[in-house]
This record gives structure tokens, C-alpha cells and sequence, in this order.
């Protein structure tokens, strides 16, 4: 028996579709809160049998930072897809980011421990393999290494990546996944589907910043064939590959026949939004959309490897011009919709 945490995020419902594909017994984990409908219809994007493999999930209530909440979904459990997790880059969210992604991710490695499940894969970030000084593309050898320009973000990925590295030393059998940005249909206005919305709209500015990219089924099958291939005590970059955001935006909004962006958004540029968007965001009580960290990343240049993966797996990661494509083309029959 499979057990998903978030399984209402993109890449935790992803999972969920692959597993009951293959017609293994999944039991999905969400909040007292969540909107699993959003799950049956990211599922209609792939399958016209989407209702019936809906039909198949059984969900149970997990809070991560709640231990006797993931013992007890763990009964019958033989291998855990840790997919939850919290992204913010707002410094009001802090505590937030260390009980989920961090302490959250210690609660499901010791109860993986307690209960001697089998096998663990956790999504942790390629925020986590983190060496500014690093000048070949970043690949899996390379550690963490303090520069003082992470954000909270990245340091409790890391810190719950961590908390695997020592539940591996204690005996579990586990494998981390490093995946880029992940592209799914649905979800539109949460996580990297925002890019989408805002890309329709007409966006008109770029950076020279690059960043990995993957699409979410893609990284569920390469978790399930890690597991499946028993790679445990090893973590895996998963990237298609590396693009500029000017290249990413001018591919969406090709598709979507809007004007492509021609103001490059620079440091001095992005600085200046980021305290007019933070002014702004005070006097109305809402959580600021720009921060430094999100400056920081949409400004990077450092690239990634997949040579890992490709070498271990054998596997080939659907282009991110057909993905890309493909969700624009869902996104356009939603609107009609």
C-alpha cells in the first residue's frame, strides 16, 4: 500500500494518478481544508477515466507536524511519497516553513522509522544543492554551502533533507528527489501554474535568470521507477533542462498569441518594484508578492545537471516545449470553460 503526502499539490496529486495507473492501492493524504476536486480534475487532464481512478483514492486527514496523525495513515503502509510541503518567500511565514518543511519532514521519517516502512521517497528542492561559488552546472555532489543569500525557503527544504540523510543513517531505506520547477495544467493560480496566468495576461517583462524545468509527470514517474528500482541512499537533480525565463515566457505566450516581453527586468528594475510592492503591501495588510530571495532567483544563472538520473533510470523527460504546449492548450479550454 502507497501512502502521498500532498497530495492535493501538483506533483503530490500527480503521484497519486501515476500509482493508480498502475493499479497500486493509494491512500492520499490532505487537510481537514483541502479542495480534493482540484485533484479529479488535474486527473482529466490525462485520462478520460479520470472519475473511476477518483473514485479509487482513499483520503485520510495528515497534519505533518501531528506524529500521531501519520502513525496512525500508516497502518497497512509499506511506502511513503513525502510530496508535502510549504513555499513562501515571505518573512512572515518563517515558523511556518521550519515546522512543515523541516520538523514536518522528521515527523514522517521517524514514524517511517517506528512503523519499518519500506521505503521513503521525499521531494525535497534544487534549492537545497546550494554553492554559489560552484562554476560547472550543480549536480548532486554538490553540498550545501552558506552564502547568505538563501532564503528561509531553501534553508528548511535543506534542513528537512537533512532529517532524511539521518533517518537513511538510522536504517530507512530512502531516496530524495531534487526536481527544478515543475509544470502542470490546473492549479492556476498557485505554485509555478502562475506562470501561465500571468503569462496570459500579456506579461512585458523578463530576466536573463535561468532556472530547471520539468514537467510534474515526468518527476512522479522517474519517484515511483526510483523506488521500484530500489536507488535508496542516493538523491536525483530532476530537470528536462535548463532555460532562460525569457525563454520560458516567450514560449507561453507564443502559445497563447500575446505580445512577447521586451523589458528586461533588472536588479535596479526589480529592487525598485520589491520596495514599492512591499509599501504597498503594508498599507493594504497583504503579503508582498516581490522579496530579495525571489529577486535573488529570478536572476540566477547557475545551471543544473540531470546526468544522474538519466544514467541511473535510463529515462527520457518530455520537452519543455511540447509541455508547455500541452498545458496551454488546457489552460485556453478552461477559460472557454
Amino acid at each position: 500500500m502507497n501512502l502521498v503526502t500532498g497530495a492535493t499539490g501538483i506533483l503530490g496529486s500527480t503521484v497519486v494518478l501515476k500509482l493508480l495507473q498502475q493499479n497500486l492501492p493509494v491512500v492520499a493524504c490532505k487537510q481537514s481544508t483541502s479542495d480534493i476536486k482540484k485533484v479529479e480534475k488535474l486527473f482529466s487532464y490525462y485520462t478520460i477515466d479520470y472519475k473511476n481512478l477518483f473514485s479509487k483514492i482513499k483520503w485520510v486527514d495528515v497534519d505533518v507536524c501531528d506524529i500521531f496523525s501519520i502513525e496512525e495513515a500508516l497502518q497497512d503502509i509499506d511506502t511513503v511519497y513525502h510530496c508535502a510541503g510549504f513555499v513562501s518567500f515571505n518573512k512572515k511565514d518563517r515558523q511556518q516553513l521550519f515546522n512543515i518543511n523541516e520538523k514536518g519532514t522528521a515527523n514522517i521519517v521517524n514514524a517511517c522509522l517506528h512503523k519499518k516502512i519500506n521505503a521513503l521517497c521525499h521531494v525535497s528542492s534544487v534549492a537545497t544543492i546550494n554553492n554559489l561559488d560552484y562554476k560547472h552546472a550543480l549536480n548532486e555532489t554538490v553540498f550545501w554551502k552558506t552564502s547568505g543569500k538563501e532564503s528561509d525557503y531553501a534553508i528548511s527544504k535543506y534542513k528537512g533533507e537533512c532529517e532524511v540523510w539521518r533517518g537513511i543513517e538510522e536504517g530507512l531505506n530512502a531516496v530524495i528527489v531534487n526536481p527544478g520547477v515543475i509544470l502542470s495544467p490546473g492549479f492556476w493560480n498557485q505554485s509555478s501554474s502562475k506562470l501561465f496566468t500571468s503569462c496570459y495576461k500579456g506579461n512585458k517583462f523578463y530576466t536573463q535568470g535561468s532556472a530547471g524545468y520539468v514537467c510534474a509527470t515526468d518527476v512522479a514517474t522517474t519517484m515511483i521507477n526510483l523506488i521500484n528500482k530500489k536507488l535508496f541512499s542516493n538523491r536525483y537533480i530532476i530537470i528536462e533542462n535548463n532555460y532562460t525565463i525569457h525563454t520560458i515566457f516567450n514560449l507561453i505566450q507564443t502559445q497563447f498569441k500575446k505580445p512577447l516581453p521586451t523589458i528586461e527586468a533588472t536588479k535596479f528594475l526589480l529592487n525598485m518594484a520589491c520596495f514599492a510592492d512591499n509599501f504597498l503591501s503594508s498599507l493594504k495588510n497583504k503579503p508582498p508578492t516581490l522579496s530579495k530571495s525571489l529577486i535573488d532567483a529570478a536572476l540566477n544563472t547557475q545551471t543544473l545537471s540531470n546526468t544522474k538520473i538519466i544514467k541511473d533510470l535510463n529515462v527520457v523527460f518530455t520537452p519543455i516545449n511540447q509541455v508547455i504546449s500541452q498545458i496551454c492548450t488546457h489552460y485556453l479550454n478552461d477559460k472557454k470553460a
